[in-house]
């Protein structure tokens, strides 16, 4: 399992991500979930990407040949919106499930994959998009404005309390921290190293990227001054009219 999201903001985009990798309790290996794609002061592309490692590295393979190919009809270099991207990179997803499913597939191993991209192209607006395992896709809203996948529970309640499109990047980005950190405290299979991108509108490169191991000395305060705050909160609660 994994666990990554995305965060829409007037401002730009936060990405963030794990890099754990299970197949077991004996197989667990870490991998990169954040993949960039970019043509210099044109457009960015971010991938987030969760589901079988496969799938996953195949789809960004494919991605990465048609960039590469000049005379490539459809790639990421051409397409004209946020939302053809995102259906280009869905139907790539259900072309390589299927191919690996083949006539020969047991049914045992799941080649799903679920992806978010985000990024902008030039003379459009930032977006962000959740792309199912089918290809189909969703965007962010003005409500609710990030998007995640893999084990999504553990790092829902500070995004919900915390984020609004009005956000500053940096905000929402230790917040995306604080998520990564609680769904790695209740989810074995999710873990540092933590990718953490951060997309100034506009701009068509990451403006921030970092990498945080577990002992990374920003981590390690910010998920200290967390669990401090929490406690410190809690104590703060009004008693019981019997205490």
């Amino acid at each position: 399992m994994t666990y990554c999201l995305a965060v829409k903001l007037n401002s730009g985009i936060v990405f963030a991500s794990d890099s754990r990798t299970s197949a077991g309790v004996d197989q667990i290996s870490s991998y990169s979930k954040m993949n960039t794609f970019r043509v210099p002061r044109e457009r960015l592309f971010v991938l987030l990407s969760a589901g079988n490692l496969a799938t996953t590295q195949a789809v960004v393979n494919l991605i990465r040949r048609d960039l590469d190919d000049p005379d490539a009809h459809t790639s990421l270099k051409v397409v004209d919106y946020m939302f053809d991207a995102a259906l280009y990179v869905g139907q790539i997803s259900s072309r390589v499930q299927e191919r690996h499913r083949g006539p020969e597939h047991n049914g045992k191993t799941n080649l799903e994959a679920t992806f978010i991209l985000g990024g902008q192209i030039q003379g459009q607006p930032h977006d962000i998009y959740l792309i199912y395992p089918e290809g189909n896709y969703i965007s962010a809203s003005a409500a609710k404005p990030y998007l995640q996948i893999g084990e999504t529970k553990y790092g829902k309640p500070i995004l919900d309390r915390v984020l609004t499109s009005e956000t500053r990047l940096e905000d929402a980005a230790r917040c995306a921290l604080v998520s990564l950190d609680s769904t790695s405290r209740s989810n074995l299979t999710v873990g540092p190293p933590f990718e953490l991108g951060v997309y100034e509108k506009d701009q068509f490169e990451l403006t921030r990227h970092m990498e945080l191991s577990e002992d990374s000395p920003f981590y390690i305060s910010v998920r200290d001054s967390w669990i401090e705050t929490v406690q410190r909160g809690f104590e703060a609660l009004p008693r019981f009219d019997w205490e």
